[in-house]
């Protein structure tokens, strides 16, 4: 398929010039007749090794991937052929980082939080409890300050981080017993990362960062008591509700992203044009996967309810316990990483300008439509 014949029968074509300007993160206007997109790299022959956290048959984290890889070398005219390589094939699934830091792989796709680790502040780039929804948290990144601040963080590291899909609200885990007051959480095993894992740990809870093929026989084995992966079309394939069913509704993660992350020294060695093609291409699978993400958890749900999963929700005692936990978390996370407490100003600052808005539109549509 032609370049041109691709961008015209994909969303790429859909979404008109106005889209395509707000995909390629554009912050001016575009004028009419102008040129949008990513043009095919002349006499170019390269080859990307990308390594991921995920296993190949890992749905929609592995399927936008692959998306990322066709759209890659659609655009080029077969000129970038990104190779992509499962968790453990050259590295461990969360040694994709210093693999790709330090040149041994080019690429990788994974999430930010993982590399808490390395750097608080990477906990916020994928977002925090109570934090903006994947539309507000979109408009960060590509009109506010997160992406220029992500790179500047990820840059210490010789990364170059890109958009990488949106999974949106995520479900807060499965537990292998129900959650009725903070003493429950005492001593409990829980797949969790990020700020949400660090306020667990507050309440007595013992959390870790368990890669997705090891949760289930974690739980099998009694190594963890509960997990918490994504949401249910990404949960379903792991069969996470025949050892932990109940399954409880969201608070940790409402608009979480994953990455295409590139090492610095190679993204500054490609030409302009392919910088263009690789970073327009994440910010369609982007797209893509948000969309996959909605239609797909849908139809899960319902099929994981039909099979036994006990849906459950916190109760407010115990959503006023996150809340005040996680004031203390960004608190004493500000005062040790300067680079945490910049961006979680910026951060709050966006989400509170933005939340009149999402409360006047989106809350009071969705309270009258049902």
């Amino acid at each position: 398929m032609k370049r041109r014949d691709f961008i015209t029968k994909t969303t790429l074509g859909a979404v008109g010039v106005a889209g395509m300007a707000a995909l390629a993160g554009c912050k001016d206007e575009v004028k009419e007749g102008e040129s949008v997109g990513a043009k095919v790299p002349k006499k170019t022959n390269l080859k990307i090794s990308l390594a991921m956290s995920w296993s190949l048959t890992l749905p929609i984290l592995s399927d936008i991937v692959k998306h990322y890889a066709k759209v890659v070398g659609e655009l080029s005219e077969g000129s970038i052929k990104i190779e992509i390589f499962p968790a453990g094939k050259l590295v461990p699934a969360l040694g994709v980082f210093d693999a790709v830091s330090s040149g041994q792989i080019d690429a990788y796709h994974s999430a930010p939080y993982y590399w808490e680790g390395k750097n608080t502040a990477f906990n916020l780039f994928s977002g925090i409890p109570f934090g903006m929804i994947d539309s507000e948290v979109n408009a960060w990144y590509l009109y506010g300050e997160g992406m220029d601040l992500w790179r500047e963080i990820a840059g210490k590291y010789n990364l170059y981080p890109l958009l990488g899909g949106a999974t949106s609200i995520q479900m807060a885990g499965w537990y292998k017993k129900e959650m009725n007051t903070l003493k429950d959480f005492e001593g409990l095993r829980i797949r969790m990362v990020g700020v949400a894992g660090q306020i667990l740990a507050k309440l007595g809870a013992a959390p870790k960062s368990t890669p997705g093929a090891e949760i289930v026989p974690n739980l099998e084995r009694g190594v963890l008591d509960a997990a918490e992966w994504v949401s249910p079309a990404f949960d379903e394939k792991l069969d996470i509700y025949k050892v932990a069913p109940y399954y409880y509704t969201p608070w940790q993660e409402a608009g979480s992203i994953t990455e295409f992350v590139f090492n610095k020294q190679k993204w500054e060695s490609y030409p302009k044009e392919v910088q263009n093609i690789l970073e327009f291409a994440s910010k369609e699978a982007h797209l893509q996967m948000t969309a996959m993400g909605q239609f797909y958890n849908a139809k899960a749900m319902e099929r994981l309810k039909n099979q036994g999963a006990k849906i459950r929700t916190f109760s407010p005692e115990i959503i006023q316990a996150f809340k005040d936990t996680l004031a203390q978390v960004l608190d004493e996370e500000s005062a040790k990483n300067p680079d945490f407490k910049r961006v979680l100003q910026s951060y709050q600052s966006f989400q509170r300008e933005q939340e009149v808005w999402t409360r006047d539109s989106l809350r009071a549509y969705l309270e009258i439509r049902s």
